[in-house]
């Protein structure tokens, strides 16, 4: 189950965190989980929904999940100077800090087949385009179906990969994810977009006390 949450969350939040048109807001988006596996599913449901704010201001971008079970990630991105600091404050595993470069590719992206089809859907006002993305990693098979507008131009690590199969900011996501018999769905959704004025200190790359480098 840990690798097959990995692999999921990983290819959902990495594609949440783009920078588009909109040069400066913030954007809510939320996670769900769940199975019909009935002991799986009622693990999931003690780990409860995630919670994603996306900030933007320019070439800067920091993404904040949280999740009562699994705690908190903080990712700042600084375009310009090329750096991502990314801060974990885990339960039982405490608080840590890495710093890697922005063009880094973090995921393997070998097996993922995309598709664009011609479906269409208007999601808070923006019209998004459908994506089938088919992926089969370490032993787990996923399928991903995408809505994502080019109303918000997405640039990110995940999209530059796919070279340029995949277009625009994902507004909504679902993920089939088969491991072994253990099979779950994950909804990644975007609830909100605002234009509010961000403040420097949001993407602030200093280390804060109390972290530790992750080995």
């Amino acid at each position: 189950m840990k690798k097959l949450l990995q692999i999921a969350f990983t290819f959902a939040v990495t594609l949440s965190i783009a920078q588009g048109k909109l040069t400066e807001g913030v954007i809510t988006s939320k996670m769900t989980m769940s199975s019909a596996n009935e002991q799986l599913n009622a693990q999931l449901q003690m780990v409860g929904d995630t919670q994603i704010l996306t900030y933007i201001k320019g070439a800067k971008m920091r993404s904040e999940t949280s999740n009562p079970m699994t705690g908190e990630t903080i990712s700042i991105t600084d375009r310009d100077e090329n750096k991502v600091l990314t801060l974990q404050n885990i339960p039982m595993y405490g608080k840590t800090y890495s710093i890697s470069e922005f063009v880094k590719d973090d995921i393997d992206t070998e097996g993922i087949d995309i598709k664009k089809t011609e479906n269409a859907k208007e999601i808070l006002g923006y019209t998004c385009d459908e994506y089938d993305i088919i992926m089969t990693q370490d032993g787990v098979d996923m399928t991903v179906k995408v809505f994502a507008t080019t109303q918000i131009e997405a640039v990110s690590k995940q999209t530059a990969t796919f070279g340029g199969k995949f277009e625009g900011f994902p507004m909504h996501m679902v993920f089939d994810v088969k491991q072994q018999g253990m099979d779950m769905v994950m909804t990644y959704e975007v609830t909100d977009v605002s234009k509010d004025t961000v403040p420097d200190d949001k993407f602030d790359m200093t280390v804060p006390e109390g972290y530790i480098e992750k080995q």
